[in-house]
Formats: structure tokens, sequence, C-alpha cells
């Protein structure tokens, strides 16, 4: 029998990890996903609006070119 994953509902937020794990030794930010250490380990602990703020502050980090 083939199993179906559960379609994500309204309260899950999912992670802004683009898997280009490398910390940025200037910011103290992920090259990818432009998150802190805290904010990546503690990210499966944050209840969603949680993540929705830290979602709403990575625009900002990114960095100019």
């Amino acid at each position: 029998m083939n199993q179906i994953a559960a379609p994500l509902d309204e309260e899950t937020v999912a992670s802004p990890c683009i898997n280009i794990c490398t910390m940025n030794a200037v910011t103290d930010l992920c090259n990818g996903c432009q998150r802190s250490l805290e904010e990546i380990a503690s990210w499966s602990m944050y209840d969603p609006a949680e993540k929705r703020a830290v979602l709403a502050l990575l625009p900002g980090r990114k960095p100019t070119k």
C-alpha cells in the first residue's frame, strides 16, 4: 500500500533551510538561510508564531552585492 504524506496544516511553518549550511564568520549567520546558530538549533522547538517571527527577519539579513 502506498503511503501519501499528510498535507501541511496551517500551523506548519517550513524551515527556510536551502542546504547551503555554512556559517559566515563575519555575520555569524548561515550563508544559506541567514539564520543564527541559535535559531537553527531551536527551530524544531519554536511554535509557529516564533518561526514566522524568524522568517520575517530573514529578508533584512540577506547580504548586499
